[in-house]
């Protein structure tokens, strides 16, 4: 194939989004507010595991280490199908492609290494709680998060590195809401089929997180049936409850996108497959650990009332300067990490 050919596309069309003015505008404003959520959600759940010093353990620092990444984890992609909703020309550069594929799927692979690491955590925590202090220590939660980010950039560096070598002289359409690797791989003009061997190392690792995860959760549940008091067994269940919930949001998309191997699903379904697991998964996290965890509840309203944004004689919650009991262990809460 000549090099004319191969570098004949430098640039892919998004053909799947509403022209401008005919209907985008419906899609662009809840796009819009979703983002705007998950942005100041999670922003508002860092910031409070940072500063309130009661949260200063490994289960909430893993919970903010997975806010920040949801950051980034959406805005590496939604951004863009705001623009493609609010402007005519749809396209994305040939390099703006390969970067999105790569910094949405290392960002999604080091999610899932995070969320396999708390569940392991709320296993020690719970099932072996007189080692747990011992164990998960401040240093070991920092190489725990930074050994999954390290893990989960490099791992598709080789993909990402190889799909910039194919050539590309055809069709230039991408039918999905942003680059993945199936919708690009099907315009490259060669044979693709080498990536295969990618493709299964990826599902083993995501098997081998679902497997961790799943036995951790048996596991836990196992014990927490055990516990003869009705209030801690509630506490403990209300904790890993949550951490259920996202464990099934995140990786029932990722299964339903990327494990269904020869699958095919309907253009519509296969989109809105895509869209639970880049923007409707996200949107849920802030709302699971801000809502349901009364720790983080109470410093949410710390920094809100910092910031002057609460406060009133109408609130039934105590006033920011009050003395907040509710969150500081009492005698005996160190021996139940699952009251954190």
């Amino acid at each position: 194939m000549s090099q004319e050919n191969q570098t004949m596309v430098t640039e892919f069309y998004f053909s799947d989004f509403p022209q401008f003015g005919k209907g985008s505008l419906l899609f662009f404003i809840p796009l819009l507010l979703i983002y705007v959520f998950i942005i100041v959600g999670n922003f508002t759940i860092f910031f409070a595991v940072q500063l309130d010093a009661h949260l200063h353990n490994p289960m909430y620092s893993f919970i903010s280490f997975f806010s920040f990444l949801e950051m980034w984890y959406t805005t590496v992609t939604i951004p863009k199908m705001l623009s493609n909703l609010a402007s005519k020309e749809k396209t994305i550069s040939f390099i703006g492609c390969l970067l999105q594929m790569y910094f949405f799927h290392s960002l999604g692979v080091t999610e899932g290494l995070v969320l396999t690491v708390m569940a392991i955590d709320r296993y020690i925590a719970i099932c072996h709680p007189l080692r747990y202090a011992t164990i998960m220590t401040s240093r070991l939660c920092i190489q725990l998060s930074a050994g999954s980010s390290i893990f989960g950039f490099l791992m598709l560096l080789p993909k990402i590195v190889w799909i910039s070598t194919l050539p590309f002289c055809g069709p230039n359409q991408i039918h999905q809401l942003f680059c993945d690797f199936e919708p690009v791989l099907r315009l490259a003009c060669t044979d693709t089929s080498m990536i295969l061997i990618e493709d299964v190392i990826h599902a083993i690792s995501i098997l081998t997180s679902v497997c961790i995860i799943t036995l951790s959760y048996l596991r836990i549940i196992v014990v927490i049936l055990r516990i003869p008091s009705g209030k801690s067994r509630q506490k403990a269940f209300s904790t890993c409850a949550a951490h259920i919930t996202i464990f099934f949001l995140f990786f029932g998309s990722v299964t339903l996108m990327y494990l269904r191997f020869s699958v095919t699903f309907p253009p519509l379904l296969d989109k809105a497959i895509a869209l639970m697991f880049a923007v409707l998964a996200p949107l849920f996290n802030p709302i699971i650990y801000s809502l349901r965890n009364k720790d983080m509840k109470d410093a949410i309203k710390k920094i809100l009332c910092s910031w002057g944004f609460t406060g009133g004689p109408k609130v039934k919650n105590p006033p920011c300067n009050a003395k907040d009991t509710g969150s500081i262990p009492g005698p005996g809460r160190s021996h139940m990490p699952w009251s954190n």
